[in-house]
């Protein structure tokens, strides 16, 4: 009985520290085009992404240059300004989305039709 009661411990403790897990993915991504009023293109460079969630091929109408695996960045207030064109970063995709209440300008720059808001991580 005694066995069982602690198997029945050791059970309990570790599908206890499973739900804890707080940890969140992290996915590898380079900023491909930094377009005029935030307008960014990000390609996903590393992680499992929902495919829904982006462009597998979209090409540029301006330069018809061809990127793969991009998206819209949609979560244009939180993204640092220290993030240059080439650059990669880490960024993860909460499951809420972030409010975008900074002031945006309208001039247009093509992106891809899908976006994502996305919040940068340290890896």
């Amino acid at each position: 009985m005694l066995k069982c009661l602690f198997v029945f411990i050791i059970l309990l403790n570790i599908s206890c520290n499973k739900s804890n897990d707080t940890s969140v993915a992290c996915f590898k991504g380079k900023l491909v085009l930094k377009g005029i009023c935030m307008n960014y293109v990000i390609q996903i460079t590393e992680g499992d992404v929902d495919k829904s969630l982006f462009e597998s091929v979209w090409q540029n109408p301006l330069s018809n240059t061809t990127y793969q695996n991009v998206f819209g960045l949609a979560s244009i207030c939180n993204f640092p300004s220290t993030i240059n064109e080439g650059d990669e970063f880490y960024f993860t995709i909460p499951k809420n989305q972030i409010p975008q209440t900074c002031a945006q300008c309208q001039a247009y720059s093509p992106i891809p039709n899908k976006k994502i808001s996305i919040a940068i991580c340290s890896k």
